[in-house]
């Protein structure tokens, strides 16, 4: 991510770092800055209110080129910061970081379209926490020509050691100590500032259990009438708790896949926690093997795929069009990766020994009369395995 930061910041203006809270995203600019580049946080209160009330002179203040940390909090900056960036016609003057993404893009979008690039900082990505993340490229399956960048031996308790810390840097660099704290601190932080303050939540204990609801049905079809029933709240409500989970990057939604574009985002979507630590946490596993023993074991290694699927891409500065499949007599594919027109599909197994027999609902995408091209069986092996001319079994650790 820092050289696609770097390339980036070379073209525009202004650029927004977003992510969830603890992602490392004040860290990563940190370390990139140079040139005597300023740093301003809008957590100080002193700063944000003159950030609010007189945007003019906070830039005055705080002249680029500048770094501002949670730029959420002070929207009134985008039109100030629009007025210098045309007046200076200088790029890489403004790095801004803000954790609630979407809230983030009226303001982005009023006042400076054209003249901002946006990028995601997710967790960080198996291979970063195993100082590989040079080795990251987008995923995509190849049954041809895959090479292996594992440096360590895979088994169930290492993959679901994996599951179980996440991708937050503090978990990782602690190797998971202190994270009943972390994760209570993060869930506490994230409902008194992120939400309460700026959403109108006034029930917090609700809010709090919808959360772990959203969590226990991870990689499984969104049904808003289930989790209304299990917090006890209308569907409006959950609608709107959901959207607040997707703008702060907790949660993402993966349509299904339809020839008719506009039937995408219509269809039932499938649910997705994005560090699957918090997740884990939030669904009462206290240990590996108690989660890769539970009840979320499938859904959670699945979780763990789209995760690292999705970091691929995004540390690479790009964003996958990537879906799932099923039709009408309910077989399933678990991901399609859609790419200059063709489909790549993917399934996740919990097993060391993969078949063919694993990816027979490949299948069913050529009556879709589209080009199909090499699909992969993500599983527990220590290394690829070719399971015909076009399928592929990869270790899950391999990804990204």
């Amino acid at each position: 991510m820092s050289n696609v930061y770097d390339e980036i910041s070379n073209l525009f203006p202004v650029v927004l770092l977003t992510g969830m809270r603890q992602v490392g995203k004040s860290t990563l600019l940190e370390m990139l800055k140079k040139d005597g580049r300023k740093y301003v946080s809008l957590d100080n209160f002193e700063d944000r209110e003159l950030a609010k009330t007189n945007p003019i002179l906070f830039i005055q203040r705080y002249d680029p080129p500048v770094i501002i940390d949670e730029v959420q909090y002070a929207p009134e900056l985008f039109p100030a910061i629009k007025v210098y960036v045309d007046k200076n016609r200088q790029n890489g003057q403004f790095w801004l970081t803000g954790s609630q993404k979407f809230s983030l893009m009226q303001g982005v979008q009023e006042s400076l379209a054209g003249r901002i690039a946006i990028l995601e900082l997710l967790g960080f990505s198996h291979y970063e926490a195993e100082n590989q993340s040079d080795k990251v490229i987008p995923f995509l399956p190849n049954a041809k020509s895959f090479h292996s960048n594992m440096s360590q031996e895979m088994d169930l308790k290492s993959v679901y050691q994996a599951i179980f810390n996440g991708s937050f840097p503090r978990m990782l660099v602690n190797k998971g100590r202190g994270r009943d704290i972390f994760f209570k601190s993060y869930i506490q932080t994230y409902i008194e500032r992120d939400v309460k303050d700026y959403h109108g939540i006034v029930n917090n204990l609700k809010f709090y259990n919808f959360i772990r609801a959203v969590a226990v049905r991870t990689g499984n079809l969104l049904n808003y009438s289930d989790l209304s029933r299990d917090v006890d709240i209308d569907m409006r409500t959950a609608k709107l708790w959901l959207s607040i989970l997707e703008r702060s990057g907790l949660v993402r939604l993966l349509y299904p896949y339809y020839q008719n574009l506009t039937k995408r985002i219509i269809k039932t979507p499938k649910i997705y926690f994005m560090d699957t630590g918090l997740c884990a946490y939030l669904a009462g596993m206290d240990s590996p093997e108690t989660l890769e023993a539970g009840y979320l074991t499938g859904a959670i290694l699945e979780t763990f795929a789209f995760i690292q699927i999705i970091m691929s891409y995004s540390h690479n500065g790009k964003e996958p069009n990537i879906y799932f499949y099923r039709d009408d007599d309910q077989k399933e594919i678990d991901f399609i990766i859609e790419q200059n027109a063709t489909l790549y599909p993917i399934e996740v197994k919990k097993t060391m020994t993969p078949t063919l027999r694993d990816a027979k609902n490949f299948a069913i995408l050529a009556k879709l009369q589209k080009p199909i091209g090499d699909g992969a069986v993500l599983c527990l092996r220590n290394s690829p395995l070719p399971l015909s001319d076009q399928i592929i079994a990869l270790p899950i650790l391999d990804l990204a």
